[in-house]
C-alpha cells in the first residue's frame, strides 16, 4: 500500500471522518482484533472437550465460523481508506459491504449446518456417550466439564456482541451488525447446549440434540436477514438504515433541503449505500426560465454533503423532467 494511495485508517477514500466516528472506528477495531484472539482459543478449547456431544461438536465448528465476521471488518477497513483510483473512481467502499456478505454467509452456513446435522443425529436416535475423566485424581462425568466450557467461553462473545450492537449504528457498518448477530447465536448456543448437557445427564438423551435444533431457527433467521441486506446493499438497492429494514431518512432530508431552493421547482433522490457511506443522486426541475448557475448549483451541493457524513459522494444533476424510476412515493419520515 504507497502513500498516494491511502489514509489515515479514520478516513473514508478522500474524506476525514468526524471526530466521533474516528473514535467510535478506533474502538471497533480494537474490539474485533479482539474478538478473534477469543474466538480462536474458544475453538482450541472447544475442541479439546467436545467427546461425542453433539450440541459441543457444533460450538466449536460455529466458534471456527465466528472468525470470519471480525475478519472480514478488519480487512475491508483497510480498503476503505484507500483513495479512488481510475479503476475504482467510486473509491473502495464496497469492500464493506463484502465483508458483510461474508458475515452473513457465516451465519446462514452455521445454523443450516447445526438444524441438519442435529436433526440427523436426532433422527438416527443416536445417544451421545458422555463418559467419565479424572482431573487431579478425581473422577467426574465429563459432561460437567463441558458444560463450565460452554458458559466460560460465551461470556466474551456476550460482551463483544453488545458492543458492536452499539457501534453499528454510529458507524452505520452493516458488518459489524452481522458480527453482533453472530456473538448473539454464539452465547446463545453455549447455553443451549449446557442444557442439553445437564439432560443427557438426567437419562433424557435427545435433550442434546433437541437444544442445538430449536437454537438454529434463530440463527438461521439471523443469517437470512443479513443475507438480504448484504445483497441487496450489492445490487444497489434503495439506501437502508444499519439494520436494513427501513429506507433511509437522510433521502427525504436531502430532498427537502433541495426544495427550499427558489430555482428548484422539482427534486428527488436515489441514493445507493456503498459500504459505511452514501452514493446519491439528486435530480432537480428549475422553474421554467429560471435555470440555476454553477456557483448556485455547487453551494447547494456543498449545504447538502454538510447535512451527513454518510453523504460521502453527491451529486446535483439539473434536468427538464424527473427520470422515468422516479414515482410519487411518501416522504420516507412517514413511512
Amino acid at each position: 500500500m504507497s502513500a498516494k494511495q491511502s489514509q489515515s485508517a479514520t478516513s473514508f477514500g478522500m474524506h476525514d471522518l468526524p471526530q466521533k466516528q474516528q473514535d467510535t472506528l478506533r474502538k471497533a477495531k480494537r474490539v474485533e482484533r479482539i474478538n478473534i484472539v477469543t474466538k480462536v482459543l474458544a475453538v482450541v478449547i472447544v475442541f479439546s472437550v467436545a467427546g461425542n456431544s453433539q450440541a459441543m461438536k457444533a460450538a466449536w465448528i460455529e466458534d471456527a465460523l465466528a472468525i470470519l465476521p471480525p475478519l472480514a471488518f478488519l480487512v475491508a477497513v483497510r480498503f476503505i481508506s484507500l483513495k479512488p483510483t481510475p479503476q475504482h473512481p467510486y473509491g473502495f467502499h464496497r469492500a464493506m459491504g463484502v465483508g458483510h456478505l461474508v458475515a452473513a454467509v457465516a451465519l446462514l452456513v452455521f445454523g443450516t449446518f447445526l438444524l441438519v446435522d442435529s436433526a440427523m443425529g436426532l433422527f438416527a436416535g443416536e445417544h451421545p456417550a458422555i463418559g467419565l475423566i479424572e482431573i487431579f485424581g478425581i473422577t467426574m462425568w465429563a459432561g460437567w466439564l463441558m458444560i463450565v466450557v460452554s458458559l466460560v467461553v460465551v461470556i466474551p462473545a456476550f460482551i463483544i456482541g453488545r458492543i458492536n450492537a452499539k457501534l453499528a449504528p454510529v458507524l452505520h457498518n452493516k458488518v459489524l451488525y452481522a458480527d453482533a448477530d453472530m456473538n448473539k447465536a454464539e452465547w446463545m448456543t453455549g447455553v443451549a447446549t449446557s442444557v442439553g448437557l445437564l439432560g443427557v445427564g438426567a437419562g433424557i438423551w435427545w435433550f442434546d440434540a433437541a437444544a442445538a435444533i430449536i437454537i438454529s431457527f434463530d440463527i438461521i433467521n439471523d443469517g437470512v436477514k443479513n443475507l438480504r441486506g448484504s445483497l441487496a446493499d450489492l445490487i444497489d438497492a434503495r439506501a437502508t438504515e444499519s439494520d436494513s429494514h427501513k429506507p433511509h431518512p437522510l433521502m427525504a432530508d436531502v430532498r427537502e433541503k433541495l426544495r427550499e431552493y427558489d430555482w428548484v421547482d422539482k427534486a428527488d433522490v436515489r441514493m445507493r449505500v456503498q459500504g459505511q457511506v452514501f452514493h446519491t443522486e439528486a435530480f432537480v426541475v428549475p422553474p421554467e426560465g429560471r435555470p440555476p448557475s454553477l456557483e448556485e448549483l455547487e453551494e447547494a451541493r456543498t449545504t447538502c454533503a454538510d447535512m451527513d457524513w454518510k453523504l460521502h459522494d453527491l451529486v446535483i444533476i439539473p434536468v427538464e423532467e424527473m427520470p422515468e424510476e422516479f414515482v410519487p412515493q411518501i416522504d420516507e419520515k412517514e413511512q
